[in-house]
């Protein structure tokens, strides 16, 4: 997943990506600052500038649909919606504006603060705090004097609060998808759909909580008794992305409150304001002071602080590859355990024999959700040549249809990419395909909507050595690859060091398997492009990461395992 916690390493342009992987932890910090400068640059568009925008683009036959006859005069009604989302949330106690500590809410001690944009205007939502260090160390021990009583708690006393934390954040659906939509720029629908993901890791820790089971082990002597107990690990450090700003958080935080862990949560600080709407529903929900804290800002020194405490027992991050391999050397000082999903290259698998219409329809799920900004995103859609070229007319077709926009007007299915550095990126993966003989069947430049908004691509004829094919655009780019047989194409999709999603398209169930089992690969998905759940193990191998999340797996992640045993038994 082409996310950090260093703030935009992922939009990061090529030379500054091969800055980021040549230094140091540290070098994020200057990152950080050249981005928000890029953003402070950015303008604020008036209603009737993109009301007008959106007017010409409606016009146009590329892109946006004409479906919507008054389309216009809804896109000015939504946008002065957008306005007005921010007063309605700061209205209901959701739009917090501080860090997390013990249960208080507190500003950065020397009173810095950076701004949280909306990515479909340039406009400022509002400003939080940039802690750093010393409000870190003090998240930690706050943590850590909570973690004895919560620990302590029993398993259904624990899920009982989980649960009451659940309902709230089903009771704010509302709000939480509109406080999504506005500082990550989703489109609503996908925002809501994102708060019941987000949510059912909260509902199913707090069911597992109460499943924590322990063994009795068949002693070889006939005195002892051998038993096998599970234990939290302790505090948990939780690293989280912008791209998914509330599961990401969710699905960390629930299992590790559930297992009797306290957390530090460092979010984004492209989307901290999700992580505070839950951190203050935690707290309605009655979960004590010192459990959930969180904290945001200067990143470097925020992951040192978690790497260099005695007290931080785990640290569990989403983020790119590049700056999970510096928290494992980080970790290795306090011999901290690790939980990591890094970067993926996912291959989307179009074999002669799929079905066209669940092809397509996946491969469209897995390629444009969050306009392409998943760590599950189909990066490399490799096509059988038999296929090929019926596959992409009819893909190229239902990628011509989707609507772009902001998040909140109605029917738009893509919103826009979430910085400036991120649609360069994109923009330089694109014209570096072109150069080397790669062909662009649709799209393929910035939308007219202008800002950060990227017109739907489909890129034919790519090569394995373009950039397309080896690292995640993170963007709505789907490059096309030919094949010719089941060997070539696993070849092709096993070619990187990433492994965390694939996909298959096929109807021949023993290729089927064949090839799932043959795919380097931590999560396959046959004849389906949306996989992800809180039921199952979401994570990677080789390059991708470390451990699972979610699932029952996801839960052990957080436990200790403790051999007792009890000698003398046949003693009076």
């Amino acid at each position: 997943m082409e996310i950090s916690f260093l703030p935009r390493v992922a939009q990061l342009t090529l030379r500054e990506r091969e800055r980021e992987r040549e230094g140091i932890v540290g070098e994020g910090e200057e990152l950080r600052k050249k981005a928000n400068r890029e953003m402070r640059t950015l303008k604020p568009v008036p209603v009737s500038i993109m009301a007008s925008r959106l007017t010409n683009l409606i016009s146009r036959p590329k892109s946006v649909s004409a479906r919507a006859s008054s389309a216009p005069h809804l896109t000015r009604q939504m946008s002065t919606e957008a306005q007005s989302v921010a007063s309605r949330l700061s209205s209901s106690g959701l739009l917090r504006s501080q860090g997390l500590i013990g249960g208080k809410w507190v500003d950065a001690y020397d009173k810095k603060t950076i701004k949280v944009y909306n990515p479909a205007t340039g406009e400022v939502i509002t400003d939080v705090p940039c802690m750093g260090g010393r409000e870190t160390n003090d998240a930690i021990s706050s943590a850590f004097d909570a973690f004895n009583p919560w620990s302590k708690l029993t398993a259904t006393e624990r899920s009982k609060f989980l649960r009451k934390w659940y309902d709230l954040l089903i009771a704010h659906k509302e709000e939480l998808g509109q406080l999504i939509t506005l500082e990550q720029g989703k489109p609503l629908k996908e925002a809501l759909g994102e708060v019941s993901y987000g949510a059912g890791f909260i509902e199913f820790s707090a069911e597992e909580a109460k499943r924590v089971y322990g063994d009795i082990i068949p002693s070889t002597l006939a005195d002892r008794r051998l038993f096998v107990l599970k234990q939290p690990v302790g505090v948990v450090g939780a690293i989280t992305p912008w791209n998914f700003p509330l599961a990401m958080i969710t699905r960390k935080v629930g299992p590790a409150l559930a297992c009797g862990c306290t957390v530090v949560i460092k979010p984004s600080e492209l989307t901290p304001l999700t992580a505070l709407a839950a951190a203050e529903l935690a707290l309605q929900a009655g979960i004590p002071p010192g459990v959930v804290n969180v904290v945001m800002g200067n990143a470097p020194e925020i992951g040192d602080s978690l790497l260099a405490s005695t007290q931080v027992r785990k640290i569990t991050f989403t983020g790119s590859t590049a700056v999970g391999k510096k928290l494992m050397a980080g970790a290795a000082g306090t011999v901290k355990r690790v939980s990591l999903e890094l970067g993926g290259n996912a291959p989307c698998i179009i074999f002669d024999d799929a079905d066209l219409d669940v092809a397509v329809k996946g491969t469209l799920a897995a390629k444009f959700r969050n306009s392409g900004q998943t760590c599950v995103c189909a990066n490399r859609v490799i096509v059988q040549e038999g296929i090929y070229e019926k596959f992409a007319n009819a893909f190229s077709k239902a990628v011509e249809n989707l609507l772009v926009g902001d998040g909140f007007t109605e029917g738009v299915v893509q919103g826009p990419l979430i910085n400036e550095a991120a649609i360069q990126k994109v923009e330089s993966f694109v014209e570096d395909a072109i150069s080397k003989g790669a062909k662009v069947l649709l799209g393929g430049k910035r939308h007219g909507l202008g800002m950060t908004f990227y017109e739907p691509t489909v890129i034919g004829d790519v090569k394995s050595g373009m950039l397309l094919s080896r690292e995640e655009v993170f963007g709505p780019v789907a490059p096309l690859l030919r094949f010719k047989t089941e060997e070539e194409a696993i070849r092709i999709a096993n070619d990187t060091n990433a492994g965390l999603a694939a996909y298959i398209f096929t109807n021949n169930m023993q290729r089927s398997w064949r090839v799932a089992e043959a795919l380097e690969y931590g999560i396959v998905g046959i004849n389906e492009g949306v996989v992800s759940t809180e039921v199952a193990p979401f994570g990677g191998v080789k390059q991708s990461g470390l451990g699972r999340e979610g699932s029952k797996y996801g839960m052990d992640e957080y436990l200790e395992m403790k051999y007792v045993c009890l000698g003398n038994m046949n003693s009076n």
